[in-house]
């Protein structure tokens, strides 16, 4: 507030409380006047205003009686810093005011004021005394200024720009313009202009020592503009205020109002009472401010609709779907690097690859902290193998919410970005579905089956899923339905795959591939003993009757009843025991606490498996080859009959186009090594040459079987048996060589759990045996071979071995 502000009432009224205003004091011969000084601090007096000083510090005090008992000249200087309290000679501004004393009065805080009025500037020339009180010797400064057209114009600008700033400005009297209207000097129109703006006391000292009252009056209408600009901005800030006020006030009053009348017609509006609500939850919840000025311009929309038009509970259902998702909320990672690889040893067996990876990102991510991007990993392996249920244990290790949709099956694009509102009973896509049932904006969120999925007319799913599994985009992800963007950057996402090459390319180049393999029996044995037998028995209610198995009855039910790549038919037959023993229990009869290999039998009845396709000798035309399938790996047979004809090649068991053309390859090759065992053009022509493969109802395909075919064909021609307990698998080319095949760990699991222990494969594949089970690498031969030569070599038994093991089976004459 100005030093104007408090004074300028009643002004004229006090001026009789001074001496008469042109007595001036007594000057000596230089024209100095003697006098005593009051420092002021934060103020600045100008001539002729008058203006009330509280005095308490006891200099000034004293310095003020000193001039009423000695008739002395006051003078009120500022000083330079307000904060000093006992200020020196240099700590105070040279140009000050003389002023008249009038009436006294004590403050209740012992202070004491003093009404004072300035009479003119004067320039302090020296001090004479500064303890106790300032003594000082200063000049007069006159004001001397003829009027001029010049002048005239600016004390109308001054005017003018005083004038509305005495309209916006409220704590300015009207009385002040009143006053300045009636002053024609020029310096004292400045100077009363001067002392009702709030400005600093730097720059008033600056215009207190301006002594022309032309360039006096240009500042001042400079500061004039300035303060004019800052109280037009204020009064638009306040006009927008009080609208905003007086428009909320009125709503309140209206609703108030609106709420009352029902309430006594005994009426209630719930459809206001929705709004109400779902607006007063839009303005709580946390979220971003794109996502809450949509949900208030659709609540506008809303209010302004009868309850019963059509488009109230789309609407509703859009708002509702806003405020239902987490925006915010999210859960605290579990970064101790043990105790997450703790839970998952506890919940699962084995798995190293995809655990090991899982405690990487936990261990990164600890050091790292939020600058870590989540990686999407693919789990891909035969079905049973745990890839579901590891996702449940990850998030159980690292403290998330799981999330699970499955895919299979699924070919509308609209199942994963939703439908647009314009549809009848749309609802956003199955991801954002999925995110509002976790309620985090940071669960682990399983995508079962992405291998499975479909596409037709009503678009890709699988390109859908592209900006979901992109770390780069999915922190934006647009779904249909919502409209705005949803940030999934936080998600950890899984996917699982039967077969990762079912994938389409650019979907699996964002992924980050897991192998699982399939499980022998060894490893069967374990997750059996530790994890399947002890949830079926409590599933069942037989843990309080001392159930357990032995181990020759899991290996019963592993070899004899289950021929799987994982354990999902192992564990279904441990439910099925468990339950023919809770019958009985039940049924308060007999019951087999220790299940053995003969109970499991008498309990499941005959074996229901043979197990696979095996000879017991080596035979001619017949090898043993392995295949890669969507759950494992399988041994099968080929045969292959020479018969008379017209050097046709037969081929029989549902093969596919790669495999026929497999088989022509391996003939081919064979015959360019007709020389070796006999064969000749006359001979193939007059040869029709059968290859079949049994178990014709499964459909049978892949270049794999090229040295399988092969080595059929050479013993077939050469009459040479091939060993029966070898299974091998490998491509070749019509120069004999053998290239690398996949899928070597499912085909060697699969020998193995054959009971076949001698492994022919390509060499170009030693670097896949890394990943092979240390048992089944320590119980197999494994036999590697880079052309078909050394292929034949391995699997053609010779003619000596032949004959001695035909002596073998001959039996012993007597002598």
């Amino acid at each position: 507030m100005s030093q104007f502000d408090d004074t300028f009432t009643g002004m004229l009224g006090l001026l009789s409380e001074f001496d008469d205003l042109d007595d001036q004091p007594t000057t000596d011969p230089d024209g100095r006047i003697h006098a005593v000084l009051i420092p002021l601090r934060d103020l600045v007096l100008f001539p002729r205003m008058v203006t009330p000083l509280f005095i308490g510090r006891p200099g000034s005090l004293q310095a003020v009686a000193t001039a009423r008992q000695e008739n002395l000249s006051v003078i009120c200087a500022a000083q330079i810093d307000g904060e000093i309290e006992r200020p020196k000679s240099g700590d105070i501004y040279r140009i000050g005011v003389e002023v008249s004393l009038g009436r006294h009065m004590q403050m209740p805080d012992g202070s004491t004021s003093i009404l004072t009025q300035a009479r003119r500037r004067v320039e302090i020339m020296e001090f004479v005394e500064d303890d106790p009180i300032f003594r000082v010797v200063a000049r007069p400064i006159e004001d001397e200024t003829s009027m001029s057209d010049q002048i005239e114009a600016s004390m109308r600008t001054v005017r003018d720009l005083f004038e509305q700033c005495v309209e916006l400005n409220r704590s300015i009297p009207e009385e002040a313009y009143i006053y300045a209207i009636n002053i024609d000097d020029p310096g004292w129109l400045a100077d009363l202009v001067v002392s009702t703006l709030d400005i600093d006391v730097a720059v008033r000292q600056e215009l207190l020592e301006t002594f022309n009252p032309v360039e006096r009056l240009f500042r001042v209408s400079v500061l004039l503009q300035h303060e004019l600009d800052l109280l037009e901005l204020e009064s638009q800030i306040h006009d927008r205020v009080q609208d905003e006020v007086d428009r909320s006030q009125r709503e309140a009053f209206l609703r108030e109002q609106m709420r009352v009348i029902q309430t006594e017609l005994g009426e209630s509006d719930f459809f206001q009472q929705e709004i109400t609500q779902m607006r007063e939850r839009l303005m709580n919840t946390i979220m971003p401010a794109e996502v809450r000025n949509r949900g208030f311009k659709e609540l506008h929309r809303l209010q302004g609709m009868p309850p019963l038009a059509p488009e109230v509970g789309i609407i509703r259902s859009y708002v509702e779907w806003l405020l239902d998702l987490p925006w915010s909320e999210e859960t605290e990672d579990q970064l101790d690097v043990p105790h997450v690889a703790k839970i998952l040893d506890d919940e699962h067996y084995g798995l190293r690859k995809a655990k090991d990876r899982v405690l990487e990102h936990i261990a990164v991510k600890r050091l790292a902290g939020n600058d870590v991007r989540t990686p999407i990993l693919c789990l891909v392996g035969p079905p049973g193998t745990g890839k579901t249920s590891l996702g449940k244990s990850i998030a159980h290790a690292i403290g998330r919410k799981f999330a699970r949709i499955s895919l299979g099956g699924v070919r509308d694009e609209a199942e994963i970005r939703g439908h647009r509102r314009t549809y009848i009973g749309a609802l956003p896509g199955r991801i954002i579905q999925t995110m509002r049932r976790a309620g985090t904006i940071n669960p682990l969120f399983m995508l079962d089956e992405i291998d499975k999925l479909g596409a037709d007319y009503r678009g890709d799913p699988s390109s859908a899923l592209l900006e979901v599994l992109d770390p780069e985009q999915n922190f934006a992800f647009s779904d249909h339905y919502l409209e705005v963007d949803y940030d999934l950057s936080k998600v950890m996402f899984i996917t699982t795959a039967n077969d990762g090459f079912a994938i389409p390319a650019a979907l699996r180049d964002r992924l980050e591939i897991i192998e699982f393999p399939s499980y022998i029996s060894d490893e069967k044995q374990h997750i059996a003993q530790r994890f399947l037998i002890p949830k079926q028995i409590k599933a069942n209610g037989l843990q309080d009757q001392g159930i357990r198995f032995d181990q020759a009855a899991i290996d019963r039910l592993i070899d004899a009843y289950t021929y799987e790549a994982g354990v999902r038919n192992l564990e279904r037959e441990i439910a099925n025991i468990c339950r023919k023993i809770a019958r009985r229990v039940a049924a308060k009869q007999s019951f087999p606490k220790r299940v053995t290999s003969a109970q499991v039998e008498k309990l499941l009845g005959p074996p229901k498996l043979n197990g696979p396709l095996l000879l017991e000798q080596p035979e001619i035309g017949t090898a043993m080859g392995v295949a890669w399938t969507e759950v494992g790996g399988d041994v099968f047979q080929v045969e292959v009959s020479l018969l008379p004809g017209k050097g046709n090649l037969m081929l029989t068991g549902q093969l596919g186009e790669v495999m026929q053309e497999s088989a022509q390859a391996a003939l081919s090759t064979v015959r360019v090594r007709g020389d070796d065992i006999g064969l000749d053009s006359e001979t193939l022509e007059a040869t029709d040459i059968h290859v079949h493969l049994p178990e014709g109802a499964i459909p049978k395909d892949g270049p794999s079987a090229g040295i399988t075919l092969a080595v059929a064909v050479y013993s077939a021609f050469s009459e040479q048996p091939v060993r029966h307990d070898m299974v091998m698998t490998g491509e070749i080319t019509l120069r004999g060589r053998v290239l690398p095949v996949g899928g070597i760990k499912e085909k060697l699991v699969a020998a193995y759990r054959a009971g076949l222990r001698t492994f022919l494969m390509p060499k170009k594949n030693e670097k896949d045996l890394i990943d092979i089970p240390k048992r089944v690498r320590r119980e197999m031969t494994i036999l590697m071979a880079e052309t078909i030569d050394e292929v034949l070599e391995f699997a053609i038994l010779p003619e000596e071995a032949e004959d001695a093991e035909e002596a073998e089976d001959r039996p012993i004459e007597d002598c």
